[in-house]
């Protein structure tokens, strides 16, 4: 890594306040997009040489590979970010990225699962093994709170309140913020740590830990969400962020209001929230063509 990058990384980590996962994506888009256009102009290509149609020749490529609109956009905002630094730090005039649209992404509403299999779930875990203690803590937390699985791997013991049934989150950009947790997931974390075996160091100290005895990562987490998701059946897969829409979505359905959800969810924006009213309004269009005499869908039966 050139001094270049040490210096963005720095950048990014402590004066941005990006997340880990955040920065450690940006530096591998970089890497890919200066591999790029090494490959395109026959050896390394000097940072004040590029320009706006060196940028969109790259989301080009991009697109002919058939990567996803969500990751291009990605990669765009790490150029650009890239390029703002250098601007900043008067190593260019210009940042080549700036005028370069975002490519829209397609609007899907995303999957969650219903009350009922959200229940199912959690309780699948055997709560007579370590393991199993753990990955039930694990999906009691992630769908009684609604954090995202970053936030959920950077739990300390330090950041669980158990008899005020409050847990400190880090989110993006290292804002904290205080969620309330449900008493199921208190009891599985609760059920967990007294079986652990090891002593508690002072200071960080990770909730759920793997079979090293170390924090989990979020790949980690991934896989004991599908793993769990899997043995579902006929249920869609679920991923630990489809939790976290089942977890917005059923507080909507049950009364909660968007600004709750949103300071819940660490939402910068209320209209981020919003689209969770979608999903509710479809929810009640199925109980209303369930239960409405005159509903069409039932005449039609």
């Amino acid at each position: 890594m050139d001094k270049k990058f040490i210096a963005f990384r720095n950048y990014i980590e402590n004066e941005r306040g990006l997340s880990e996962h955040t920065v450690r994506n940006y530096l591998s888009d970089l890497n890919q997009f200066f591999t790029f256009l090494a490959t395109q102009k026959a050896g390394p290509v000097k940072t004040e040489a590029v320009d706006s149609k060196t940028v969109r020749e790259y989301l080009s490529f991009l697109y002919s590979q058939k990567l996803k609109k969500a990751s291009m956009g990605r990669k765009l905002a790490a150029i650009r970010t890239y390029f703002y630094f250098l601007q900043k730090e008067g190593e260019v005039k210009l940042n080549p990225a700036k005028s370069v649209a975002t490519p829209r992404l397609e609007k899907t509403l995303p999957k969650v699962l219903s009350m009922e299999e959200a229940v199912h779930l959690v309780q699948m875990p055997e709560d007579d093994t370590l393991s199993g203690l753990r990955d039930q803590a694990i999906l009691e937390t992630l769908y009684s709170t609604g954090i995202r699985v970053e936030e959920l791997v950077g739990l300390n013991l330090d950041d669980f309140h158990p008899k005020d049934r409050l847990i400190k989150v880090r989110g993006k950009g290292k804002k904290e913020r205080i969620v309330p947790i449900g008493s199921p997931a208190v009891r599985a974390i609760e059920n967990y740590r007294g079986q652990l075996r090891i002593a508690e160091k002072i200071g960080e100290n990770p909730i759920f830990l793997n079979h090293l005895g170390r924090r989990l990562t979020t790949r980690s987490i991934g896989r004991i969400v599908k793993k769990y998701s899997a043995r579902m059946g006929k249920v869609v897969h679920i991923s630990p962020h489809g939790l976290r829409h089942s977890f917005a979505t059923h507080l909507l359905d049950r009364g909660a209001d968007l600004r709750s959800i949103q300071e819940m969810l660490g939402h910068a924006s209320l209209s981020t929230t919003q689209r969770y009213t979608h999903l509710s309004m479809e929810h009640l269009v199925e109980v209303y063509d369930r239960a409405h005499p005159r509903s069409k869908k039932r005449q039609d039966q």
